[in-house]
């Protein structure tokens, strides 16, 4: 008789610790996924902030920038970010109106860029080298990934190393409705930063003006 009680409360408690344990496996697993959505919610928002960082350290550990100062003397005077399809509009119109004849130096990455270097790593270091970062804004650009990368470190730049000073000058040379822009892009736009290319000589003449005037401020 004691035996079989003694057996029945073994089971009892069995089954009790296997209802806790699988009771305790199921909150512990929900817990975890909870915070791996949280984490992941992080990364996901501060993403360019993450990566500029860590380009921008990765930089500064390889020499290619140096610590900016209120009096910096910048390498650049503007950093081109432009699609491939646009180079002859950057190479042979807007390089020889602002470098040849008005004397802005100017950095494009197929000339300027450090051979060897990863391109995430060229594309930090030449924004973070340059005073101002002049967006070629076109259908291509903003189908391309590079120069949408090139933007938001434009974006990080400004945010972390320049305090909040706007860095960023957009030449669209396409037409471009509100609708094809992205949010971050457009929020810039509203703010009157940019310029459209003319298609008349009067507008020209303002147009190279105005560029030169942005980019030697």
């Amino acid at each position: 008789m004691y035996l079989n009680n003694s057996k029945t409360i073994y089971d009892n408690l069995k089954k009790k610790c296997s209802s806790y344990v699988t009771t305790l496996v199921v909150v512990v697993s929900w817990m975890l996924i909870f915070v791996i959505i949280i984490i992941g919610g992080l990364l996901y928002r501060y993403r360019w902030k993450i990566r500029y960082l860590y380009y921008i350290v990765k930089s500064k550990h390889q020499g290619y920038v140096k610590p900016l100062q209120v009096d910096t003397h910048f390498l650049y005077d503007a950093f081109i970010s432009y699609a491939d399809e646009d180079e002859t509009f950057v190479h042979w119109t807007l390089l020889k109106r602002i470098e040849q004849e008005r004397n802005i130096r100017c950095c494009v990455h197929k000339r300027d860029f450090v051979p060897g270097n990863d391109i995430a790593t060229n594309i930090t270091s030449a924004i973070h080298n340059s005073r101002k970062t002049v967006v070629i804004m076109s259908h291509s650009f903003l189908a391309s990934d590079w120069c949408l990368f090139e933007f938001n470190m434009a974006k990080m730049e400004s945010i972390y190393s320049r305090s909040s000073e706007n860095i960023i000058f957009i030449v669209f040379i396409e037409q471009l409705s509100s609708k094809d822009l992205p949010l971050n892009i457009l929020e810039l736009v509203q703010s009157k930063s940019y310029i459209e290319f003319p298609n008349d000589e009067y507008g020209d003449v303002v147009f190279w003006e105005k560029v030169k005037e942005s980019l030697s401020m």
